[in-house]
């Protein structure tokens, strides 16, 4: 049997260890607690030496694989539901583009703000399917008094009917457009805006950017079930 003095204690104590001698694969790791703090102290069959318990315990290798894993399958399936959720959306509108039930067009005035900004995208549909009512935003063939086509304007209705034509107005403006657009000019009445995008694309960009997201999110996910 040996006693061998392993830590200095609080108002002059000691701490031995007695037992039989360390063979020379062994060690010991002594941590002590107490109201003055912690106290660890490393044996083996070279001697003793103090040391911070942190610095020789870590987590079980496996439990942080373990849990690792789990976060990154976790995420990997948010992506690709996200990612084939937005897909879908995205080959539908193209769908309904091409089929004419809607339309996208790019706002490049500032007459609907706040309503309708700079850049924003409004998506249409034909009189069709949703008859103008007053307070509904419309996209009109707008023309000079000689009939000649001048642009497309999106304003709100305000009043008026669809046989002798309505009175629009953008939000921003001080008073009501000249034109009086009825059913023939209306083409199409607004029913969902998407902010900003338009300010990144092109119209010949908004229409071919359907396609090769979906094309593309195709590839990647092909490639990720390759791995």
């Amino acid at each position: 049997m040996t006693r061998q003095h392993i830590l200095d204690g609080a108002n002059e104590s000691q701490i031995w260890l007695e037992g039989s001698p360390l063979e020379a694969d062994s060690n010991i790791l002594v941590t002590v607690t107490s109201a003055h703090g912690e106290q660890s102290a490393y044996i083996s069959s070279r001697g003793v030496v103090e040391v911070k318990a942190g610095q020789l315990v870590d987590p079980a290798p496996e439990v942080q694989s373990e849990a690792s894993k789990r976060k990154h399958v976790g995420l990997q399936r948010v992506m690709t539901i996200s990612g084939y959720s937005v897909a879908i959306v995205l080959l539908m509108f193209s769908a309904l583009s091409f089929g004419g039930v809607v339309k996208a067009r790019i706002v490049l005035t500032g007459s609907m703000e706040p309503a309708i900004s700079t850049g924003d995208i409004i998506v249409t549909t034909p009189i069709t399917r949703k008859e103008p009512q007053v307070g509904d935003v419309v996209a009109y063939q707008a023309k000079r008094f000689n009939g000649e086509n001048v642009a497309v304007f999106s304003h709100r209705i305000i009043s008026g009917d669809i046989q002798s034509g309505f009175v629009v107005k953008g939000d921003a403006n001080k008073s009501p457009d000249s034109q009086k657009p009825a059913a023939p000019d209306i083409l199409g009445v607004v029913i969902f805006v998407i902010p900003f995008l338009g300010n990144i694309l092109t119209p010949k960009a908004l229409f071919l950017l359907v396609p090769c997201i979906f094309g593309l999110w195709l590839i990647l996910d092909a490639m990720k079930s390759v791995e």
